[in-house]
């Protein structure tokens, strides 16, 4: 059974979808081709997987400024969608393959999903967030929705939301998972300074959040506590600077080693999630908080209450919530999870045996 991985990022980026993709493919690697289409000029990491770029036209750089990269950007989905679909077609017909896996996420997610490249064969497609929130068009997402032979969702919530917009068709869930081996202990000692940990890119519904969060660490340092904030693989931060809390960038590492021990020596492992996209906080669940899930740390989530990842976290009572933006609340949710940090990290482990066991999430990928 050989798989043609279709979508928009490379599987060593820096983000959700492709840490999914790594995980469900693990040991395996020799029957995944992951073909590639990228709207930004980038040079992915080499590993062992076999992945082939194409650069929809216009590519976006660098140098380019907001005004040059919205002007290609509207270029690039009206006038050449066409061109770039071409390409991506020519491409896929030199592999063999028995399953196309697509990822719906961006304006070309659709382009292999017609009689000529699924004839004979399989259809997966992964969906990891809602269409509005991803480039992807609502006839797009319909025409994968009605023409997989697998739906594989990143939660219920998002799976029911896809039945009344798209049809009454059955889903899987398959999301990132925790490993046995990254199931860890919990442990009642809180080193000082005490460690906040944050992993992924900063995006801009997020600075809210951690401006708040930076004020509060300032606060508490005040009170005779001190912090050190490490944030791993995330863009410098100006307003992090000269702050009374220490502050550590790490860059992007795909060791998952080393990834490990950095989250085992976390007290605090923190959760933003952005107050604006309803569309993307009621039905997706981030990887990062599936990764949390197995670490000594207890999980400190700062975003809507009525979030897909709210909702499941408070139900198992595996991480301390603040629902809003408010300084004080935040300061005492704080305080809380340094009083109730194991019990909080020990109700995570149960939950990522009972839901997220990573063995058990690719034998039903691959099973089927």
């Amino acid at each position: 059974m050989k798989i043609l991985s279709f979508h928009p990022f490379s599987l060593y980026s820096n983000g959700g979808g492709s840490r999914i993709l790594r995980r469900l493919y693990e040991g395996k690697e020799d029957r995944i081709t992951s073909l590639v289409v990228l709207e930004n000029w980038s040079m992915p990491e080499k590993g062992k997987f076999d992945e082939t770029i194409i650069y929809a036209s216009p590519v976006t750089r660098k140098w380019m400024r907001w005004y040059l990269r919205t002007w290609i950007t509207w270029l690039r989905q009206r006038f050449f969608k066409s061109y770039t679909i071409s390409q991506i077609r020519k491409t896929a017909k030199n592999f063999s393959y028995d399953i196309i896996h697509a990822v719906q996420h961006g304006p070309f997610a659709a382009a292999l999903c017609d009689a000529e490249f699924c004839k004979g064969k399989l259809l997966w497609v992964s969906f990891h967030d809602h269409y509005t929130t991803t480039h992807t068009t609502k006839k797009d997402t319909d025409k994968l929705w009605n023409n997989a032979d697998r739906r594989l969702v990143i939660s219920d919530e998002y799976g029911k939301q896809y039945q009344k917009l798209f049809g009454n068709l059955p889903y899987e869930i398959i999301t990132d998972g925790v490993a046995p081996d990254e199931i860890n202990t919990s442990s009642a000692t809180i080193e000082t300074p005490v460690l906040v940990y944050f992993a992924g890119l900063l995006h801009m519904g997020y600075v809210p959040l951690f401006k708040v969060l930076a004020v509060v660490l300032d606060s508490l340092t005040n009170q005779g506590f001190a912090f050190k904030l490490l944030l791993r693989g995330t863009q410098r931060i100006d307003f992090l600077n000269n702050r009374k809390f220490e502050v550590e960038y790490l860059p992007l590492s795909f060791n998952d080693t080393e990834l490990k021990a950095e989250l085992n020596s976390a007290s605090i492992l923190y959760l933003p999630i952005k107050f604006t996209d309803h569309d993307f906080y009621l039905y997706s669940l981030s990887t990062k908080m599936v990764g949390y899930l197995g670490a000594k740390g207890a999980i400190l989530y700062h975003g809507p209450s009525n979030s897909a990842a709210c909702q499941l976290l408070q139900k198992a009572d595996c991480a301390v919530c603040c629902t809003s933006l408010n300084e004080i609340e935040l300061e005492a949710n704080i305080k809380s999870l340094l009083n109730n940090k194991v019990q909080i990290s020990q109700n995570a482990k149960s939950l990522a045996q009972k839901q997220f066991d990573l063995t058990n999430i690719q034998n039903r990928f691959w099973q089927a």
